[in-house]
Formats: C-alpha cells, structure tokens, sequence
C-alpha cells in the first residue's frame, strides 16, 4: 500500500451563503397614508368653500328667521328680532291653506316628472331609429330649447296662450265645431296649471333625451339580439334588457326633476305677471308671498325651511336606490 493511498483526503470547508443585498429604508406609513387620505378632501376643498360661502350663510340665516318674528319694523331696525320659538312652524302646519300648496305642488311635481321622463324616454328611443343627419337636427332643436332662458320661454307660452291673441286659440278655432276665440286658459287653476307644466316639460325633456340617449349607447346589442331570438318582442327587449341597464340613469333623472319640479318659481311667477292668485300657489310662491308680499319673513322661512326637508326626504330616497344598484351590482 502506498502512502497516496493511506493518506486522508483533506475536508474542503461549504461555502457561505452570499449575503442579502441591503434593503432600502422603509418609509413610514403612516404618514403616507395620512397624506393619500387627505389628498381628495384637498382637491375637494375650493367647490366646499365656495360651497360655503354662497349657500352657508343664507342657511343659516333661514334657519335662524324661522324661529324669530321678523318683519318689516324688525327689517328696518325699529324693533328688535323676538324669539317665538315653534310658533312660526304650528301656525304654518295649522294652516288650512297651507296643506292645499303642498298637494297642489305635490301634484304639480308628478305630472311634471312623469310626463318629462315619459316623453324623454320616448324621444331617446326614437333617436335610436332614425338617420344620423335627422339625429343632429333633433339634438340641435333640443340643445337650443335646452339653452332657452325660462322668462324668454315663459314669455314665449303666455303669448300663444294669450286669450285675445294667442295663436293656439285661433289654430283650435279652425277645427270644426271648436270656438275658442277669447278663451282665457287662466280662467280656473286646473288648466292654468296644465298650460305651466306644459312650460315645465317643454324645458326639462331635453336634458332628460340627450341623458337617455347616451345611456342607450351602453346596452349591448348581443343582450337585445338573444332576447328578440329568445321571442322578446320590442316591449320584452325594453322592460327587460334596457330599461334594467338605465335604472341607474332613471333614478338619478326622476330624482333631479323631483328637486327641480318641486322647486319651480319663475314660470309661475311671470305667467301670473308676478302676482300668482291663490288657485296658482305653490310651495315656493307661498313662501315668497308670505315672506315679501305679508312682510311675515319668518312664516316665510318657516315654509322654505319645511321645503327642504322635503326635499331632503326625496334626496334620502335617492341614495338608499343607488346603494341598492350598486349591491346588486
């Protein structure tokens, strides 16, 4: 036996492990995430202050009218403002009168809303169906409608529903048996009314057609085809596949002509030659009535205040629908 062979290979040491590239330093993360948490409210921070500014102030200041008596000798300094806490708001809900505005705007409102969304959704359709020039031609009719300032407007409906030379009683007069020559439509609350939410509709449908219309532009054509080759007629294909797409877009529309409908003044106070009788008041004329024309700023208040709330309400309704939509979706 050699030595080669009686010697002891010697033990080739493992290697070591490379060490672990350095880390960098860790920023904390609270302060990160302090800053992308405060990032929204500071680019929402200028519209909340010129929220504030414009609309806090007057606010709080109908608030504060609608539990003081204020009137004219409080107006003009003669008298201090009076607390008289509740009473304001007992003698408007007390009031007989007052009960009649409310169904009467209530009413108003509806009719308005319900015609509005009925006719909009009916043009939006029929835009689906016709030539891309007679769809420029109508949207620019709408848009130009749309853009019409509301006393140019409600000038425009008191000359053709003028009793002496409105245009739509000498058209009506041209019909056999019909005499409408002299036909004051103002004569009784009911049709002045009608002729108002004429006015009303007359301006709200092109928002609600040209919103519509771009709604429709999302539903897919695959959904309408599988339901016409599943037997859907044109009402299946509607109530089934569009109309579930666009309630979103429906409930937002239905709720701001609710707000919008509820809060109509102009129309009825240039229509009226900005003394509206009686059978012609609504929530907002009454308030202005008894506020400007009683000189009771605080009753005045008290039925502005209750507006909102009511408006509040309806506003309430809307978010809870969202929330709905968007769990389900």
């Amino acid at each position: 036996m050699s030595a080669a062979d009686t010697t002891t290979p010697a033990k080739v040491p493992p290697p070591r492990p490379a060490p672990p590239p350095p880390s960098a330093p860790r920023r904390p993360r609270t302060r990160a995430a302090s800053a992308g948490a405060g990032t929204p409210w500071l680019l929402l921070a200028p519209c909340l202050l010129i929220l504030v500014l414009v609309m806090g102030y007057p606010l709080v200041r109908l608030v504060t009218l609608s539990f003081q008596k204020f009137g004219q000798s409080q107006l003009w300094g003669f008298q201090p403002a009076e607390s008289v806490g509740l009473d304001n708001f007992t003698d408007v809900l007390g009031d007989s009168e007052f009960w009649s505005v409310v169904v009467r705007t209530i009413v108003f409102a509806a009719g308005c809303v319900i015609f509005t969304m009925v006719l909009g959704m009916l043009i939006a359709l029929l835009l689906q169906r016709v030539s891309g020039w007679v769809k420029t031609l109508i949207n620019i009719a709408l848009v130009a409608s749309w853009g019409m300032p509301i006393i140019v407007a409600t000038t425009v409906f008191k000359w053709l529903f003028d009793a002496d030379y409105g245009i739509l009683n000498a058209v009506l007069s041209r019909l056999p048996g019909v005499d409408m020559i002299g036909h004051n439509w103002f004569a009784s609350g009911p049709q002045g009314l009608a002729v108002i939410m004429l006015l009303v509709i007359w301006g709200a449908v092109p928002f609600v057609v040209i919103t519509l219309s771009a709604g429709l532009t999302q539903v897919p054509k695959e959904l309408e085809e599988a339901a016409r080759l599943d037997g859907a007629g044109a009402w299946g294909v509607f109530r089934y596949v569009t109309l579930p797409i666009l309630k979103p877009i429906i409930v937002m529309l239905t709720t701001l002509s609710v707000i919008w409908d509820m809060g109509v003044f102009p129309q009825v106070f240039v229509m009226r030659g900005g003394h509206p009788e009686a059978e012609f008041q609504l929530l907002t004329t009454y308030s202005y009535d008894r506020a400007f024309v009683v000189n009771d700023y605080g009753q005045g208040s008290a039925i502005a205040l209750i507006t909102v709330l009511l408006l509040l309400g309806v506003v309430a309704v809307y978010m809870r629908q969202m929330l709905k939509i968007g769990e389900v979706e």
